[in-house]
């Protein structure tokens, strides 16, 4: 059987790290506009005062790839060293079977005399490689001086692996799909549609017709950076995002993990909680597809884990949850999962896209898990009354509610939210939020207590913004790093 030599190795790994002999990455990566999540990662991977490695983990094709050769040009442009930087794909069909060790010595013969100390080692796609986490640990443990980062796409594995066999020697940190901010900042459209005067001050629309043209085209692709730029991608979402993304995940990535040999049936589930985001389902009627109740259970903490989906809990009018969880809401974490799965969202369409506006909305306090784990919705009376978000504090009481709604028609008529002032009511809140199509306003109703209506492309936005200012107020890099699960998701 032909051998592949060493000097074919290191080929392919000089093509891999560019930057050793052009002192610069790739041109098709330095085109990029930085996400914002970079300037949170940067400071984790460049400080080496802490003996942690840092595990970027996240869905497919959010950019992970991008920001690691994005990390490897900003350290150039500060003037170190370009031969210091080694970046390394697993999924590389010439370097299967090579451990990471073995891979390390490739990149030190490459440079004979050099030493591993000082230097940031990238491993991609890590979880192609068997005990990836046992064997990272010890690199850890035996290089102080070497930062090690590692990526995957296996969310849910790169996870579980970290938390068992890195306690004390990994951070997470978890690279979700674009905001609705950060999606009008690539596309250079933040100061062309809205005045944003920064957190704390909620932004006003220069254009809300173009801001909304805008929103629905980020509930349509919006949600993967390379998406926003091709317009191929735009016109078949299903073609692209379907077989690079939800497929990979349902076909290669669940099974592998967690030995589920039955990917149709899984496909099928995922298909049907798909449709439903920002419905309420049971196990009952999800059953009714041929799926036995307890394996649904299984299946929805395994698309939960490869973040595809995020389950909500249902609380009742007095703010209780329920001792037995029958029934919960759906919500896709990308709204533009959807339109991979179906079809573009006609804008006519107001049921669906009302849908997925509150699905969008959602997913942008994805960002801030602190505020997620505490989210669910009311629903009372036999379903007649409901409350879109309901925000809990830690003593379990209502803190704050919001209204999703994508219609005009409640800021003339604020009287007919009964369900939202029957349930502020019950709970002494003096303000509630109801989100709209196009219009914002203040409605005192009665003594104390009053609407915000607000714009959801504008909520929507600001709640992105501020999901990614509050992780900026964190403690130093230091201590982000020695907290680890602090900006995991």
């Amino acid at each position: 059987m032909k051998k592949i030599s060493r000097e074919e190795l290191q080929r392919k790994l000089k093509v891999l790290n560019p930057h050793w002999e052009n002192s610069q990455v790739d041109d098709v990566i330095r085109k990029y506009k930085k996400r914002s999540y970079f300037d949170l990662l940067f400071p984790l991977v460049s400080k080496f005062s802490v003996n942690r490695a840092v595990i970027l983990m996240g869905p497919r094709r959010v950019g992970k790839t991008v920001l690691l050769y994005q990390i490897i040009e900003e350290f150039i442009r500060q003037g170190e060293d370009p031969k210091n930087f080694f970046y390394v794909s697993l999924d590389v069909p010439l370097l299967h079977g090579l451990s990471l060790d073995e891979l390390i010595q490739l990149y030190l013969e490459i440079f004979p005399g050099k030493k591993i100390e000082g230097t940031v080692i990238i491993f991609d796609e890590v979880q192609y490689l068997g005990d990836w986490d046992i064997h990272l640990k010890v690199l850890v443990d035996h290089h102080p001086q070497t930062r090690f980062i590692a990526s995957g796409s296996a969310a849910a594995a790169l996870k579980r692996k970290s938390r068992e066999s890195g306690a004390g020697r990994f951070t997470d940190f978890m690279l979700p799909p674009l905001t609705f901010y950060e999606y009008l900042d690539l596309l250079d459209l933040r100061d062309v549609l809205l005045n944003d005067r920064g957190y704390g001050s909620p932004p006003e629309p220069k254009d809300i017709d173009g801001l909304n043209r805008e929103f629905i085209n980020y509930l349509n692709y919006g949600g993967f950076p390379e998406a926003i730029f091709n317009p191929d991608i735009q016109k078949a979402p299903d073609r692209y995002l379907r077989s690079d993304i939800i497929d990979k995940v349902l076909l290669r990535d669940l099974p592998s993990l967690y030995g589920i040999h039955d990917v149709q049936e899984l496909n099928k589930l995922f298909g049907a909680l798909a449709y439903q985001t920002g419905n309420e389902v049971t196990y009952e009627s999800l059953s009714g597809s041929g799926i036995a109740k307890n394996t649904i259970k299984r299946y929805i903490d395994y698309l939960e884990a490869a973040f595809l989906i995020k389950t909500v809990k249902r609380i009742d009018d007095s703010g209780k949850m329920f001792q037995r969880t029958n029934y919960f809401k759906v919500y896709l974490t990308n709204p533009c999962m959807y339109s991979a799965l179906f079809d573009l969202v006609d804008p006519e369409d107001s049921q669906t896209l009302g849908n997925l506006v509150e699905t969008a909305i959602f997913s942008q306090w994805l960002h801030s898990p602190e505020v997620t784990n505490r989210i669910h919705y009311a629903r009372w009376n036999g379903g007649k009354g409901e409350v879109d978000i309901v925000f809990l504090n830690p003593q379990d009481k209502v803190a704050w509610c919001v209204e999703v709604k994508w219609s005009d028609r409640f800021v003339e008529r604020p009287m007919d939210l009964k369900s939202l002032l029957y349930f502020c009511g019950e709970h002494g809140l003096k303000t509630a939020l109801v989100t709209t199509k196009s219009k914002r306003k203040t409605e005192n109703i009665g003594s104390g207590f009053k609407f915000e209506f607000v714009e959801s492309a504008i909520y929507c936005y600001a709640v992105g913004r501020n999901s990614i200012y509050n992780k900026k107020t964190l403690d130093g890099p230091e201590e982000i790093l020695r907290a680890g699960d602090r900006i995991t998701d």
